[in-house]
């Protein structure tokens, strides 16, 4: 078993009897390294990392508060922890301020001392982890990254990078499963809000009545269950990006909060009465014909054109056949790294199948099939027998001749319409082995409207098998 590398850390301290003494308290647990100025201090900083900085407050030349300041500005992951002869709550105030993790008095007290390095190291390491973190995130979505050589995709790619940098809003339509969310989070870490998490909500996922105090939190008491204070994703968002999924889906009432949140940037949490200012950029998505919701009154025309400011459209994967062979490649690269298992390829029949596939669930329904064929292949190459059913057996299409020979029966548009989507339904239920969601995505629409539609064609589970 290795050993933990013990923490770093950087005593300043002009007295030479108290930079040995925190230096014998500290060697057991730590690794400690001496400096007798701020100068020094910040030079030593600028060749080599620290964990903790003990930083004494009064010292010739450079003083703490002033070396505290520097060192922020400069190296902001080191947890300073600042030392003084005397306590001056001033003083301590203004060092919390500058951005100091905690302040104690000479002469120490041993445990103290011990325990303060100790918390300090470990914030330091998960600050540490989270920039690590923070920047695999930011490579992996770099445009370099997205998979994009269609000269459709190559356009979106071109929008997305000159609006990556602004505060401008954006609008991002397309089927289920093109990536929308792969852009968005494109646009915010291409972005200077990058330092901090991107807020991400599908409002699809969340029934409506609590759709608003996810978004907005909502005061102690404001309705049944509401114990305590909560804080929504567009407070936590402040000064970062908030992404809100199928937007769509949202009612009127929440529309009119977000609406009032692009116009003046201020919202009152449900239950409150305090205005609270934020500086949130959003981007939306939906895979739902805006316009056609307006039209039915269960979209605002002027949120829809508050959003509209840049409107980025995802083409479906089958008008991009040219991607999928690099999205292919891609996810034999990707996907067994993530997983733990050995890169495997396509033989040459399952890559044709592949290629010739319709992929009514676009991009996501490719990564999952590949995902699957490499968890469920124990083969080094890939076959037409790993694919599933409806690529490596053609899906028989539905009948046509009932729609277009005379029938005994009057017929109408209506009627001819219903039919199809029964037939649409059922093929995509069969698909997706009966998971509702599942059959949502590859129609290119929500588990919620697909149910609705069940209901009112009179489709039960058990009628799936009227098209095997």
């Amino acid at each position: 078993m290795l050993a933990m590398a013990k923490p770093r850390v950087l005593i300043v301290d002009d007295e030479l009897s108290v930079r040995e003494s925190l230096r014998l308290i500290l060697k057991e647990r730590t690794e400690p390294v001496l400096a007798t100025s701020g100068e020094s201090a910040l030079e030593r900083l600028a060749r080599e990392p620290f964990d903790v900085i003990l930083l004494d407050i009064l010292m010739p030349g450079m003083d703490g508060l002033e070396t505290l300041e520097r060192i922020k500005q400069t190296t902001p992951l080191p947890q300073v922890i600042m030392l003084t002869a005397t306590k001056t709550l001033k003083t301590a105030v203004r060092a919390m301020k500058l951005g100091a993790f905690d302040y104690v008095t000479k002469p120490f007290d041993v445990e103290e001392i011990l325990l303060l390095v100790e918390r300090a190291a470990e914030v330091s390491a998960l600050r540490r982890e989270m920039e690590a973190l923070r920047s695999e995130v930011g490579r992996r979505y770099s445009f370099e990254n997205i998979v994009a050589r269609s000269a459709s995709m190559q356009e979106v790619l071109r929008t997305v990078s000159m609006v990556a940098g602004l505060k401008t809003t954006v609008l991002l339509t397309g089927e289920s499963g093109t990536g929308k969310e792969v852009i968005a989070k494109a646009i915010h870490y291409n972005s200077p809000r990058a330092e901090r998490p991107l807020g991400v909500i599908n409002c699809a996922a969340i029934p409506h009545n609590l759709l608003e105090s996810e978004l907005f939190g909502h005061e102690r008491g404001a309705f049944t269950d509401a114990y305590a204070r909560k804080t929504g994703h567009f407070e936590r968002a402040h000064r970062s990006t908030i992404f809100l999924d199928e937007i769509g889906e949202m009612n009127p009432a929440t529309q009119a909060k977000i609406l009032r949140v692009l116009e003046e940037s201020t919202f009152a949490r449900v239950g409150g009465a305090e205005q609270l200012t934020v500086d949130v950029r959003v981007i939306a998505a939906t895979n739902r014909d805006l316009h056609q919701g307006m039209k039915e009154g269960s979209f605002r025309s002027d949120l829809y054109y508050r959003l509209n400011v840049v409107a980025i459209h995802l083409p479906p994967l089958r008008e991009r056949p040219d991607d999928i062979p690099h999205l292919i490649r891609h996810f034999l690269k990707t996907k067994p790294a993530e997983l733990g298992l050995p890169e495997k390829g396509f033989s040459r029949e399952a890559l044709d199948l592949l290629q010739r596939y319709s992929w009514p669930g676009n991009v996501r329904e490719l990564e999952n099939v590949v995902e699957r064929a490499l968890v469920l292949s124990q083969e080094p190459v890939l076959t037409a027998e790993d694919l599933p059913g409806p690529l490596n057996r053609p899906t028989p299409a539905p009948p046509m001749d009932a729609f277009h020979q005379p029938s005994r029966e009057p017929r109408t548009l209506s009627d001819a319409v219903d039919e199809l989507e029964v037939r649409m339904i059922l093929d995509a239920l069969v698909r997706a082995d009966y998971n509702q969601s599942r059959a949502a995505e590859i129609l290119g629409t929500t588990r919620r409207i697909l149910k609705y539609k069940m209901d009112k064609l009179g489709i039960q589970e058990r009628d799936v098998s009227e098209i095997n």
